[in-house]
């Protein structure tokens, strides 16, 4: 998953790789409610606002996203083998 939608604002995947570009330009993480609080999901930023009128930056900043979540699910497989070859050795 490389954006989600919510109350009509795109958030897009965020990792070390891209979180500076949303820094720079001061965007917000996603959160959400709970009983308790607010939570913030640093994961997904909230897309630039000029984003939704600039189809060229837009495709842009997609990529870097969809890359984010790319890499995002090779390191939960990763973690996901090394849990399996521990669990064998024992």
């Amino acid at each position: 998953m490389f954006a989600l939608v919510s109350h009509g604002v795109i958030y897009l995947k965020a990792d070390e790789h891209n979180a500076p570009a949303f820094e720079r330009e001061q965007l917000e993480p996603f959160t959400y409610a709970t009983r308790t609080g607010r939570r913030g999901v640093m994961s997904y930023r909230r897309m630039p606002d000029r984003l939704y009128d600039d189809p060229d930056e837009l495709a842009i900043w997609a990529r870097a996203a969809l890359a984010a979540a790319a890499r995002g699910e090779v390191g939960k497989m990763r973690a996901k083998t090394r849990r399996r070859r521990s669990a064998r050795a024992t």
